[in-house]
């Protein structure tokens, strides 16, 4: 048996390290130049350790079964996000306020980032496996045992399975699915990407002042750049950090990246002093930029929360040779990491329990 999963993020390797678990023989395909899709990190250069998110960051195991049970198999730990002390909020009134803001009861960061989830899932999937700038263009019936997987580059690779792991609305727009009906292709286009057009700054600093001067290092803000914020220092204190959420739109971030810059750090000072003016490095990661990721339709469209995804998208396609397996179809905490790990886990969960029936 032979499976083709289209797609290196975190859905997509899960998929992959369970059917590899069950014996199965697994080719990943990842049209970028690295893995992990959203999920990626800003590495220290000596170390070569992640020591900011880029992505996700928090996940909630108190409420998360299948987080908390993917944690525990992966020997991956988590710890409280920082929140001790005052955070500062700004725009609901003449001058800034301080008191403590509660935090999300059980949510948690992950030790290493959630790029150790994904380093740790592709050692398991192993990178033999793994083949990064395959681009595919087309998945189609191959007979009626199999299906044919084409890249850009002309290849095509013959597979008896594929779990398609890569946005429903890049899937319907780059990729020929010349076997799904009208009313898949609709429903695909009509699954919005979670955070797909949102913009994510981390500010790294020798130490995280904020603590020092009774500060949770939140802010909540109507007049921005960032909307919102929060201490993003590592659980071993190596690296300390803030990272915030960038309210301006795409293209007011795209048209003035100096001028953005600039107003967070000067939004950063006005909060936290003077320190904060002068950080070791200001990140700004921009996923509405990325083509793997966002279409046309994803920056036209107000962001919202998705919802659990249509039934038609959780079945198998193509009489079973053929999964979904986004986070934003999940039953579970869709386009969460928890929504990844439980879609990628089902899907190949699935297709082996198909695979079984008719052998």
């Amino acid at each position: 048996m032979d499976v083709v999963v289209i797609g290196a993020g975190l859905s997509g390797l899960t998929a992959a390290a369970t059917l590899i678990e069950a014996g199965i023989r697994v080719t990943v395909l990842e049209a970028n130049s690295k893995i992990g899709g959203r999920i990626q990190a800003v590495y220290d250069p000596s170390s070569n350790q992640a020591v900011a998110d880029l992505g996700p960051t928090w996940i909630w195991p108190k409420y998360q079964p299948v987080a908390a049970r993917w944690l525990n198999k992966l020997s991956i730990e988590s710890f409280e996000q920082f929140n001790h002390g005052n955070a500062v909020i700004t725009g609901y009134g003449p001058e800034p306020m301080y008191q403590p803001l509660p935090s999300q009861d059980g949510m948690v960061r992950v030790v290493g980032g959630p790029t150790a989830l994904i380093e740790t899932l592709a050692k398991r999937v192993g990178s033999p496996n793994i083949r990064t700038k395959a681009l595919v263009t087309e998945v189609c019936e191959n007979g009626a045992e199999s299906v044919t997987i084409r890249l850009d580059s002309g290849e095509a690779i013959s597979a008896h399975r594929a779990i398609m792991a890569v946005p429903l609305r890049i899937a319907a727009t780059t990729i020929r699915l010349p076997w799904a009906s009208h009313s898949i292709l609709q429903a695909m286009r009509n699954t919005p990407t979670w955070m797909s057009t949102h913009a994510k700054a981390v500010v790294l600093y020798e130490g995280p002042f904020w603590r020092d001067l009774g500060l949770s290092g939140r802010i909540a803000s109507q007049t921005g750049p960032l909307v919102e914020a929060h201490d993003h220092t590592n659980a071993d204190m190596k690296s300390a950090a803030l990272f915030g959420f960038v309210g301006w739109s795409p293209a007011q971030r795209q048209s003035a990246p100096k001028r953005l810059q600039q107003e967070i750090l000067n939004q950063l000072s006005d909060c936290f002093g003077d320190a904060a003016a002068h950080p070791i490095d200001l990140v700004i990661q921009d996923w509405s930029t990325n083509p793997y990721i966002v279409t046309e339709l994803d920056l036209a469209q107000t962001r919202n929360h998705p919802e659990v995804g249509p039934a038609i998208l959780q079945e198998k396609q193509l009489d079973g040779r053929v999964w979904f397996a986004v986070s934003e179809v999940s039953e579970r905490s869709p386009g969460l990491i928890e929504g990844a790990l439980a879609i990628g886990e089902s899907a190949a969960l699935d297709l082996l329990q198909t695979v079984a029936a008719t052998n």
